[in-house]
């Protein structure tokens, strides 16, 4: 990690009035800030209202921006350090001020942007947030949510916690379902999203013991938090119609995201060698090119791109760190999403009382009801 002062000047936000602003780490990313800068131009593209506030070397990133036509819509704020994928998050915690993720995450703090996207180290990046933005009251432990491709009418679920701690004690998981809810409504438009909890079996008396009280917990929960809960779900559910909001623990939500990742890669290698094992493969993938297309546009996972952090005062976007252009863009809609429809403070009010009704509804929904 490259811990050199920070020098940048505290400037207002950039854009015009009613602009939803984004802080973005511009050096967090496995194929540096061009690929970074490159989706902040297609998100630029397909959003006229989106500016943002780009963190790292100006020397570096002003060209990138002028090459692109994207200085009007950007404010940098000079960072020379960067946050590599093997710092320590302990060691960030100490020297890492310098750095263009702690100058991301200052930006929200300090409520010049709304939402903080990088695609940096996922601890490293924790670590900060926890300590800048500080935990929600009432939430011991932070989350990761991630959407997971499923046959929903939407195409995705949600599932939490997928690495930020790997221990969750039952009234955290009842938190995760809480947060889980407000972030399916706010995301993917969803009323009453459908919880499972993550198990062994569906059997009620399967699980250990953290499980069976969150099943509890969970049960009687329900009806105030605004979320139907549907029992124990397994890892054949993950992609399925059946549930829309997945809770875990980060120590099995990390196993299950890595194991789809590398099924999802194994099978489109093992399709692509199939494909092209002879010239009748050929011919009859020549044929099918509609739909394969079709299906892996359905199943990229770069349009999925960007795990949420939640139970913080803030909103953090955490994109893969191999991310391309489209991976990129793919997060700042994301961000941008959740930004416009006030999601920070909806999250706060969901987590604030288990007694909620429809604080946190998605926009335009008429049936919803202050905090009791």
């Amino acid at each position: 990690m490259k811990n050199i002062d920070q020098g940048h000047d505290v400037a207002k936000a950039p854009g015009d009035s009613g602009a939803i602003v984004i802080s973005i780490d511009a050096m967090g990313g496995d194929r540096g800030p061009e690929a970074i800068v490159d989706g902040l131009a297609l998100a630029a593209q397909k959003s006229p209202s989106l500016r943002f506030i780009l963190h790292g070397p100006e020397g570096t990133l002003a060209p990138l921006l002028a090459a692109r036509g994207l200085t009007e819509r950007c404010e940098i704020h000079h960072a020379e350090g960067v946050v590599t994928m093997h710092d320590k998050p302990a060691a960030v915690m100490r020297n890492g001020k310098g750095t263009s993720m702690w100058s991301a995450i200052e930006s929200v703090r300090a409520k010049e942007a709304e939402v903080a996207v990088s695609c940096g180290n996922t601890g490293a990046l924790m670590a900060i947030s926890m300590i800048r933005l500080r935990k929600l009251p009432g939430v011991n432990r932070p989350a990761i949510a991630s959407f997971w491709p499923s046959r929903n009418p939407t195409g995705w679920n949600v599932m939490l916690d997928m690495g930020a701690d790997v221990k969750a004690e039952a009234a955290d998981l009842l938190t995760y379902g809480l947060m889980g809810t407000s972030y399916a409504r706010n995301a993917l438009g969803l009323t009453r999203p459908r919880v499972g909890l993550l198990n062994v079996g569906t059997e009620e008396h399967k699980g250990h013991a953290e499980l069976k009280v969150a099943y509890d917990l969970m049960t009687k929960a329900q009806d105030a938090g605004q979320f139907e809960f549907i029992g124990f779900v397994e890892g054949n559910d993950l992609p399925s119609n059946r549930v829309d909001v997945i809770v875990t623990d980060g120590f099995t939500g990390n196993i299950a995201l890595k194991t789809g990742e590398g099924t999802a890669r194994l099978a489109g290698e093992l399709m692509r060698e199939a494909l092209t094992a002879s010239p009748l493969a050929k011919l009859g993938a020549l044929l099918a090119m509609g739909p394969l297309k079709r299906m892996k546009e359905r199943i990229d996972p770069r349009r999925a791109n960007g795990g949420v952090f939640l139970g913080l005062n803030g909103t953090v976007v955490k994109s893969h760190g191999s991310a391309d252009a489209t991976g990129v863009a793919a997060a700042v809609d994301l961000a941008a999403r959740l930004a416009r429809s006030g999601f920070s403070a909806k999250l706060a009010a969901r987590v604030a009382s288990a007694s909620v009704s429809g604080q946190d509804a998605p926009q335009g929904d008429e049936t919803s009801e202050k905090v009791s």
